[in-house]
């Protein structure tokens, strides 16, 4: 028994320990949103509402540019396996122009939030707040994509460890930079939640400059990375896009269907977007595990295929799966034993705190689902497999899961509309729709691939 648990327990040790500092990277990150939101929950319901419907407009473009940036791990992963470091350097060059062109529309789109708000039909009195947290989010735009480039690159070189610490550090400069701009401490104006957008910026831009620095000292990294490469080549950027465009647009549709939802249920009342914001604020964080282990699966397949080791592919993908189901249970009991101490994080109002403990049991059904369907998707990342798993996931997500919700939510055509409950079943639906079809596709890509006769040991 002990032999046969053996290449399970070595394997998703190596993962665990790859991923392990992924997932305290990805919370700390995170965390900045929840402290946005905490703080924000303390000054006023406007601006709790404010800080839901700005993140509403900034999740999903952000997610889009994380996942095109996504796709320099698994590049730098091949190559680091193949041993080819001379196209590390030259795919990271071409990255950190694809970043910068993003950054660039990303700015467009932040600074034009309050028309965007209006357009929606959002209640008046949260869109100057909403409109000028974008705005503030939007200076941190080039700080951030140059993070999440620089990340990318230590992750594929299966460094996750400095990430992590660099990204408490910011958490830890994020808490009191927040209190002393929402309450405008030591001279500086009193902003409200328009001060967490600031706080964010400037967090982010210390990040990526600690970030840079450690590269640029690095032993290693410092003879990799040669600005002789640093010149802007079309094909290698187009190669990248193409593969990074379908992984942004899986995950900014996964993470932008809660967004569309909390500016759709906006229209019902701040309370309503309130309660909301609470069940997708924590949900968020808890979804980060399964996320995090399933950029370790990416890194753990792409590095065995660039050593050419398709069974090891294989075996890492299959038990990344089974080490994040597992995992996305211990949330789901979190959800259901503690949702009254989970509530009061954010407000002590008996309405919107009956509305978020509903709508967490929801969020809990949903956990392992996700759970499959994110580590599966990981490893078709592995894979370099990207645009049929976009698909997969806009059918599940817009095709399903908001039609259904909008249905259940809104209208009385199959049952009295359920307000935010029917959005939260739309979702458990189309999750679980989306695992399913994730799991069916990497069965079909492991299976066309050429594959040799016999088993190869795992390589750590």
């Amino acid at each position: 028994m002990l032999t046969k648990l053996r290449p399970f327990t070595r394997e998703s040790g190596a993962l665990m320990h790859l991923s392990i500092p992924i997932i305290l990277t990805q919370i700390a990150t995170q965390a900045m949103g929840f402290v946005d939101t905490t703080r924000a929950g303390q000054v006023s319901p406007a601006d709790l509402a404010a800080i839901a419907l700005g993140t509403s407009l900034w999740i999903p473009v952000l997610l889009l540019l994380r996942g095109v940036i996504m796709a320099l791990t698994p590049v730098v992963a091949y190559h680091r396996g193949a041993r080819d470091f001379q196209s590390i350097s030259v795919e990271f060059f071409q990255m950190v122009w694809l970043a910068l062109i993003a950054s660039v529309l990303l700015i467009a789109y932040l600074v034009s939030a309050k028309p965007i708000l209006e357009w929606i039909g959002v209640a008046a009195e949260i869109i100057p707040i909403g409109s000028d947290y974008a705005f503030a989010l939007a200076f941190g735009v080039p700080g951030i994509a140059l993070f999440y480039t620089l990340n990318g690159f230590c992750e594929g070189m299966n460094n996750t460890k400095v990430p992590m610490i660099i990204s408490v550090v910011g958490l830890l400069v994020n808490i009191p930079v927040n209190y002393v701009l929402i309450y405008g401490k030591f001279g500086f104006p009193e902003m409200g939640a328009v001060g967490c957008g600031w706080a964010t910026s400037l967090v982010y831009w210390l990040m990526s400059g600690m970030l840079y620095s450690y590269i640029k000292g690095h032993h290693h990294y410092k003879t990799i990375i040669s600005f002789a490469d640093a010149k802007p080549k079309a094909k290698e950027m187009l190669h990248l896009l193409r593969l990074g465009l379908p992984i942004g647009m899986n995950i900014a549709v996964c993470g932008s269907i809660f967004a569309v939802i909390a500016l759709m249920i906006g229209r019902i009342g701040a309370e309503n977007v309130a309660a909301a914001q609470i069940a997708l604020n924590i949900s968020s964080l808890t979804y980060v595990i399964p996320m995090s282990i399933s950029f370790g699966i990416t890194i753990r397949v792409g590095h065995a295929l660039g050593e050419k080791d398709e069974l090891g592919a294989i075996e890492r993908s299959k038990v990344g799966i089974l080490v994040a189901a597992l995992i996305s249970l211990l949330s789901v009991a979190m959800f259901l034993l503690f949702p009254e101490w989970i509530i009061r994080l954010y407000t002590t109002d008996p309405a919107i705190s009956a509305t978020a403990a509903v709508l967490l049991t929801f969020t809990a059904m949903y956990q392992f689902s996700d759970a499959l369907q994110t580590s599966a998707n990981g490893a078709l990342r592995g894979y370099k497999d990207t645009k049929i798993p976009m698909i997969l996931a806009i059918a599940s997500y817009w095709g399903l899961a908001l039609p259904l919700g909008m249905v259940l939510g809104l209208t009385d055509h199959i049952v009295p509309a359920m307000g935010e409950e029917g959005f939260w079943i739309g979702i458990l639906t189309g999750l679980s729709v989306s695992a399913t079809l994730m799991l069916i596709r990497l069965r079909y890509v492991i299976k066309k691939r050429d594959l040799p006769p016999a088993s190869a040991p795992l390589v750590n």
